[in-house]
């Protein structure tokens, strides 16, 4: 499951530009690996990312996993619901499972990511 229109990074974020703001979660592939996700930590509003910069923390019954920001910007709204109900994640990654959005702050920076084409030849080579 790799949704067209997004863009991805190689630790398995996924950015949804709208406009000037990015969504930003986890994908799919992400999550499975992870398995029952039990906590999510989550950024402040306002706090500034750099790309690939940690801005987060998920929790599972497997793993402790850091989360990266695809794009450098500010944090401007953050999934709140995911406190008390972080299994979104593994129910919806690409909908209720978002996590922040940033206000884009270098659009060229989109070149350094991945297509949806791009992100699943990425996951076929790793499974080789």
């Amino acid at each position: 499951m790799v949704p067209e229109g997004l863009h991805y990074t190689k630790a398995h974020e996924w950015v949804k530009v709208e406009g000037d703001r990015g969504r930003i979660g986890i994908t799919h592939f992400a999550q499975s690996q992870l398995g029952d996700i039990v906590f999510a930590e989550m950024p402040q509003v306002g706090r500034v990312l750099r790309q690939m910069e940690a801005f987060g923390v998920v929790e599972s019954v497997k793993a402790v996993s850091d989360l990266y920001c695809p794009l450098t910007g500010e944090v401007l709204e953050v999934n709140s619901s995911l406190e008390s109900n972080p299994e979104q994640i593994n129910v919806d990654p690409y909908g209720r499972g978002w996590m922040i959005v940033a206000r884009i702050a270098d659009p060229d920076e989109l070149g350094n990511l991945m297509t949806a084409e791009e992100y699943k030849a990425y996951l076929a080579a790793e499974e080789h």
